[in-house]
């Protein structure tokens, strides 16, 4: 048996053509145009590169997208400053300050003072909170976009064993909530691991879903999985370049090994990656709705 593969590519152009629809409507009918801002401090090249494709896949769906880029050594001050001035902008519906910031910044502090009605990451606490009591809100985009591979692939969530490894509060702690709650995708028993889990590889056997988000190359192996087993591989790890310069991705799961017993898993690249941008630009559409009133 061979997994079939669940193509993040795929399901994020399907949810593409959806918003591309919904912005539309919104222009035609409410003269609404969401607006989105994406915020770098500093000259990362993999923050570049991030901030790069949000903007592209905003242009695309007809979202208005400003960048504003910092120099690395701005101050705290400045920047919330720069927040709330997109805050109080009535054209720019989303707020997203990209992360990692430089370290004499407090990226607490800056995630706060965005307005949580705009927080279209969906790391407010305001949100954080909603989210855990079930209410509406900015779901955070790669737990959100991991839902959606599950839910328009077929796969059946209600009464599944889930396993998660990793309890980060941007994937781990955000999916387990969401697969516990009374919703689609949800009502899972979850289990979730960690580094100080004893023995993984017991409660990865049992899992009918495995949700791998650690940061460890290859660390999910064909022995630790029951046949059957749904895999979403959310790690991106580069394990080296070839010849041209082109860096080498891996997952955190074995995927060619792994995917010999599953019967759907998600590729790296390709899987999970798409997701996160997409459901960035749900997001924004959402806030762009709720700021204006529309249903």
């Amino acid at each position: 048996m061979s997994a079939k593969i669940i193509s993040g590519t795929e399901v994020a152009k399907a949810i593409r053509e959806e918003l591309k629809t919904e912005v539309t409507e919104l222009k035609e009918k409410h003269d609404i145009v969401p607006g989105l801002v994406t915020i770098l401090v500093g000259e990362d090249p993999a923050s570049q590169s991030y901030v790069s494709a949000k903007n592209k896949t905003a242009h695309a769906l007809g979202i208005h997208s400003e960048q504003v880029t910092l120099a690395a050594d701005t101050t705290e001050q400045d920047l919330l400053a720069t927040v709330e001035k997109y805050n109080k902008d009535k054209n720019i519906h989303g707020i997203l300050v990209q992360l990692p910031l430089p370290k004499h910044i407090n990226e607490t502090n800056i995630l706060y003072a965005i307005d949580p009605d705009k927080d279209v990451d969906g790391f407010h606490p305001v949100n954080v909170g909603k989210m855990v009591l079930g209410e509406e809100c900015f779901l955070p985009c790669t737990p959100h976009g991991i839902l959606e591979l599950l839910t328009r692939s077929g796969v059946e969530t209600s009464g599944a064993e889930v396993v998660i490894i990793g309890r980060s509060n941007i994937v781990g702690k955000p999916i387990a909530n969401l697969m516990l709650q009374k919703r689609k995708g949800g009502n899972a028993t979850i289990t979730l691991c960690h580094t100080r889990t004893k023995d993984m590889a017991a409660h990865c056997k049992r899992a009918d879903i495995i949700i791998a988000a650690v940061g460890v190359p290859k660390m999910v192996t064909a022995d630790m999985v029951k046949d059957g087993v749904v895999v979403i591989d959310v790690g991106v790890n580069r394990i080296g370049k070839t010849a041209e310069g082109k860096a080498i991705l891996a997952g955190d799961v074995d995927f060619d090994a792994v995917k010999e017993k599953a019967s759907y898993i998600t590729p790296v690249p390709g899987g999970v990656g798409p997701m996160t941008i997409t459901m960035l630009m749900k997001n924004t559409v959402q806030a762009a709705k709720q700021i204006a009133g529309v249903k």
